[in-house]
């Protein structure tokens, strides 16, 4: 029983002796007084508190990503971030960064900054707009104006169908020339004609065939039995042929990628000089002088739009561009994905489908005559506005 106490107490003294071990040399601040030999503050000195560094949350990535990348919420997360090295360029808020795009690929615990995620142009790195461009498709320009695009609705993201109008003509399968032709006569070598302005040409002038527009060239007729007079009669046209006018859908649910011109390098720099922050004007300088008011400049209206197609689509559009063809959009619901077959239109579709009669020949009319189609004009139109 006693040799346990005694070992108890060695041991006591043993855990005493290592703590004043410890205290002399690593907590001398604690035993104050015993003198400077272990490092202790002299007289007079007095030992400077640590302060904490002030911080700030701002957001990184937990997961790399990688360019091009639409970056979602749960790659988000905030770190303490010395407040001395706090930048305008940094964000404090998920929801800034949420749904932005990669400029660039990045590591994980990346600081967020405007320089590496991206809604506008990095000119460095290319054209953020071929971001929004998925795999396999391509971007291309179509003209347009206020009634194909849509009164200038259509926005980036919309999705639209594309109507194609075009006019067909009969065509010379040899000269590819538009139907009807002219029509000539043949001289033989030393043989007389007619020539045109000049009269009646010696024979003796024609050494080679020749062949010359009969009266001034007339256009091919054809040949039609009155049956009421017995005469044979050749009809020539009152005109040059009309073309043959038919509507369709050509594509359907594409995206618009933009409406009218994108940036170009120098209004991307004068967007940025704008977006700078204006200095704080210091109260003891002079103030400035009064500038002269700039007329605000109206950009003209739209008259381009890009689409996000096929590469098949595209080549069918750039064709129908260059063909002349009318392209006209149709907006439509982003979440619709349907594609509705359509039948292309003409004059019989028209007065088969929605049952129009061609209006039977009177002997009564409307004065004036009606020979073509014109808008309305209401009479207060025509009143002009009184000035101010």
């Amino acid at each position: 029983m006693r040799r346990g106490r005694v070992f108890l107490l060695l041991a006591l003294l043993v855990l005493i002796g290592l703590a004043a071990v410890y205290f002399i040399m690593f907590k001398p601040d604690l035993l104050g007084g015993l003198g400077t030999e272990v490092g202790l503050p002299e007289a007079g000195e007095t030992t400077p508190i640590p302060t904490a560094i002030p911080t700030i949350r701002v957001v990184v990535i937990t997961q790399g990503v990688v360019r091009g990348e639409v970056i979602q919420a749960d790659k988000l997360d905030f770190q303490e971030y010395p407040e001395t090295l706090f930048t305008p360029l940094m964000f404090t808020e998920i929801e800034q960064v949420e749904g932005k795009m990669a400029r660039f690929s990045m590591d994980p615990y990346t600081v967020m900054t405007s320089a590496v995620i991206t809604d506008v142009v990095d000119r460095n790195q290319g054209s953020d707009e071929a971001l929004f461009i998925e795999s396999g498709l391509v971007a291309v320009s179509v003209p347009v104006s206020r009634l194909t695009s849509i009164s200038y609705a259509p926005m980036r993201g919309d999705h639209v169908n594309v109507i194609v109008t075009l006019l067909f003509v009969d065509l010379d399968t040899d000269f590819q020339t538009i139907l009807p032709n002219w029509t000539g006569n043949v001289i033989g070598p030393a043989g007389g004609g007619i020539i045109e302005d000049l009269g009646t040409t010696a024979p003796e002038l024609l050494l080679t065939l020749l062949a010359q527009p009969f009266r001034g060239s007339s256009q091919l007729g054809r040949v039609y039995d009155d049956p009421f007079l017995g005469e044979t009669m050749y009809l020539l046209p009152s005109e040059g042929q009309r073309p043959r006018l038919v509507s369709q859908t050509l594509i359907q649910n594409v995206v618009v990628l933009q409406l009218g011109n994108f940036p170009t390098p120098y209004e991307r720099e004068q967007a940025e000089l704008q977006t700078e922050p204006t200095p704080t004007p210091d109260p003891a300088a002079e103030p400035p002088a009064e500038e002269a008011a700039v007329e605000e400049i109206i950009p003209p209206p739209p008259d381009v739009v890009t689409l996000i197609v096929t590469p098949q689509d595209a080549v069918t559009l750039n064709y129908l561009i260059y063909s002349g063809a009318q392209l006209t959009l149709v907006m439509r619901n982003p979440l619709d994905t349907s594609v509705v077959p359509t039948e292309a239109v003409t004059i019989s579709y028209l007065l088969d489908q929605y049952n129009i009669p061609i209006p039977v020949k009177l002997p009564y009319g409307f004065q004036p005559a009606v020979t073509e189609l014109t808008t309305p004009v209401l009479q207060n139109d025509l009143v002009p506005t009184p000035q101010p």
